[in-house]
């Protein structure tokens, strides 16, 4: 089964192109919606699209302001200015997703995907 994300602006080409590599849809921000939308916005639209949202943006990853509860699922990516670790973040995500390919999996759900782990708060 596949899954759905929404990809938000600073999500990396790699990340989106493994995503697609691997059967999953990906919806590109600036194919729906302004690039420079604020965040309240994109994370309606991933939830107007019931679609997981995938983002660097460290602003998701704050569950006081986006309660995981609210919504489909969050992945936050964390590379944390070290864009060398994008393709360890690539691999575990897209092993993490064939090993949990069922949208309800996610839905209230953060994921924060280090190189190492990932961990996920609800």
């Amino acid at each position: 089964m596949s899954l759905k994300f929404f990809a938000d602006h600073c999500v990396p080409n790699a990340v989106i192109q493994a995503l697609c590599n691997a059967g999953h849809q990906v919806f590109i921000l600036r194919e729906h919606i302004p690039r420079d939308s604020p965040d309240p916005v994109v994370i309606a639209k991933a939830h107007k699209l019931n679609a997981i949202l995938l983002s660097l943006n460290g602003d998701f990853a704050d569950i006081v302001t986006y309660p995981p509860s609210n919504y489909r699922g969050i992945i936050a990516l964390q590379v944390k200015n070290h864009p060398e670790v994008i393709q360890a973040l690539v691999e575990r995500l897209a092993k993490y997703c064939s090993a949990h390919s069922e949208l309800r999996h996610y839905h209230g759900k953060l994921l924060l995907v280090e190189s190492h782990k990932i961990r996920i708060r609800k």
